[in-house]
């Protein structure tokens, strides 16, 4: 249950009764429609919520707004209610405050409903598709990755939360140029082991990572000699296998670490082998939206955007100014592009499976393929505009020192996700990761292993286990909600931590609206931040048993609900630090 929309619920209902009977009086006008909103004020001077009714109807009433709430707030009837008062302030906002009752339903509701607690049903089941990382198999995963992967995954947690049937899908690339490219590259270091380094010259534009030197070796190992005598087509191919081989074990070696789970490994070789890509730009051109040029089959890309951009208002001088290009489709040699692979794979995400929507998490340096993308599942009928969405993530810096670290202390080498969970643990990597994407990311390896109240998240665990602490010390056996004195619970820090408690739901619900995940970070860092407030100013252990037992259940929910929200975004709450 989201206490707070249910409070601003209750409030809009109060007052929708309150001009009811005003108007049977006659003190107000009848058949005015009463538009408005209920906000919560960021100064508690101001009540505990606030609402504009008064001063959005006015205007319909012909009465000055201050009268309106004046003769509403007489017609009030807070019995029963979560509202023990109403004032009026200002031009005529209305602000109402909490009574106990609300305080303790909130405790309440978080034990009796436990893992389920902040759950909703606002996704109402409709499938949905999360694609991150997808990262190049040719070589190790790097910090975009790492970054990548937190904010993927947390976000798909937050969607399962907020009622949406989740699917977590990794593509791989193991088609194309930069799988040639791969194969080249161990071919040429493999050479270069078995006949000199100066006989084979090493390509310009190949793969020059120590990975590929490594994958070379092991080729060489088991194949030595007779790769000399080999078709060198079939030699290319039997290093691609035995690259992807070795990487992609490690690849899901590295992510299951981080504590990443997918649901699906999608090979886009077999949108290749199936014929779906060749069948994908067909309809492109039966649509009439592919011409060639130059041997080549061109996407009409500056043709299908244009038409959205005139359809949205843009003037021909503003779409001028874009530049607009076509994409390349199906090259001269006859080989598709990576752009018609990825048509083909985004098409038969929504008609293949069936996804109402799907969302990518792509690095900044992406942007400009995102309207090509959507531009092209319009183009095949199946609303790309609405339907996919694009996450975009600014860089990574890892810091140490105040100096930004680009090489592994133990290898020598560019720091890899292997690298950095052998560097600091899985638990900071992934709360230091989840940050608002828009935002670029400097890592503090020095304060990701540090055990104080700097470490934002070895203060929330920390927090999580004082209470554990807490509960095992008192050594007294938790009462039912409903047999405690929750009303006892009247200091401001104890009210401050309960609204903090309220507000999960409510942060669960606007992180799957603005796909940030990064508020559930905040909002509980906020949380254990009260806590520690509440416990440094309330007595709990020596306290009078009713107001004991009444302070431990407190504690109890918001320890459930620090498990809760850290589970979320994938971070574990010890028991013990």
């Amino acid at each position: 249950m989201n206490m707070i929309q249910c409070a601003k619920q209750q409030i809009t209902e109060l007052i929708g009764k309150a001009y009811a009977a005003a108007a049977e009086k006659g003190e107000l006008p009848e058949g005015v429609a009463l538009p408005g909103s209920v906000e919560i004020p960021k100064d508690t001077a101001n009540g505990d919520y606030a609402a504009n009714y008064a001063l959005a109807g006015a205007k319909a009433m012909r009465m000055p707004p201050r009268k309106v709430a004046e003769i509403l707030v007489a017609n009030l009837d807070l019995s029963g209610s979560w509202f023990d008062s109403v004032e009026i302030a200002g031009p005529g906002f209305m602000n109402f405050r909490l009574g106990e009752s609300w305080y303790s339903d909130v405790i309440k509701t978080v034990l009796r409903e436990g893992s389920d607690y902040g759950r909703s049903n606002i996704g109402e089941g409709k499938k949905l598709m999360v694609e991150f990382v997808s990262a190049n198999p040719t070589g190790p995963m790097h910090m975009g990755n790492a970054r990548g992967g937190v904010l993927g995954d947390a976000l798909a947690s937050v969607l399962e939360k907020t009622g949406y049937d989740v699917t977590r899908e990794f593509y791989v690339n193991d088609a194309g140029n930069q799988i040639e490219k791969f194969a080249v590259s161990i071919e040429a270091r493999c050479l270069q082991l078995l006949l000199g380094e100066d006989a084979v010259e090493f390509p310009e534009d190949g793969y020059h990572g120590d990975d590929i030197k490594e994958l070379a070796a092991a080729f060489c190992e088991k194949y030595g000699r007779e790769i000399l005598s080999m078709d060198e087509t079939e030699r290319r191919n039997m290093m691609a296998r035995f690259g992807l081989e070795r990487n992609l074990p490690k690849m899901k070696s590295d992510l299951e670490r981080y504590g990443i789970h997918y649901d699906r490994w999608f090979y886009e070789s077999s949108l290749h082998e199936s014929g779906y890509v060749e069948e994908s730009v067909k309809l492109l051109s039966d649509r009439g939206y592919t011409y060639e040029k130059d041997g080549a089959l061109w996407l009409a890309t500056s043709r299908i955007l244009g038409d959205k951009l005139r359809a949205a208002g843009k003037s021909e001088e503003d779409i001028a100014k874009l530049d607009l290009k076509d994409d390349v489709l199906r090259r001269k040699n006859g080989f598709y592009t990576y752009f018609a692979a990825d048509i083909a794979y985004h098409r038969n995400k929504f008609e293949a499976r069936g996804f109402d929507k799907v969302i990518n998490v792509w690095g900044a340096d992406h942007h400009g393929h995102v309207a090509r993308l959507k531009g092209a599942m319009d183009a095949l009928g199946l609303d790309g505009e609405h339907r996919l969405d694009i996450v975009l993530m600014q860089l990574v810096k890892l810091m140490r020192d105040g100096e930004v670290v680009r090489m592994s202390k133990r290898t020598g080498k560019a720091i890899s996700l292997s690298d950095l969970l052998d560097e600091v643990p899985v638990d900071a990597a992934r709360y230091f990761f989840n940050s608002r994407p828009e935002s670029p990311v400097e890592f503090d390896l020095d304060l990701a292993v540090r055990q104080d109240s700097e470490n934002p998240v070895y203060y929330v665990q920390y927090a999580h286990a004082r209470i554990c602490s807490l509960i095992s010390a008192v050594g007294v056996e938790i009462p039912a909600p409903d047999a405690a004195a929750l009303s006892l619970l009247s200091t401001a820090q104890e009210r401050e931590l309960i609204k903090q408690l309220a507000a999960l739901p409510e942060e669960l619900r606007l992180a799957a609206r603005d796909y940030d995940p990064s508020r559930i970070n905040k909002y509980v860092t906020e949380l254990a931040a009260r806590f520690h407030r509440f416990y440094t100013a309330c007595r709990i252990k020596d306290a009078e048993p009713e107001l004991r037992d009444a302070r431990l259940l407190l504690s109890d929910a918001t320890r459930r609900v620090i498990a809760l929200s850290l589970s979320v975004i994938g971070v574990s709450a010890p028991e013990r630090m």
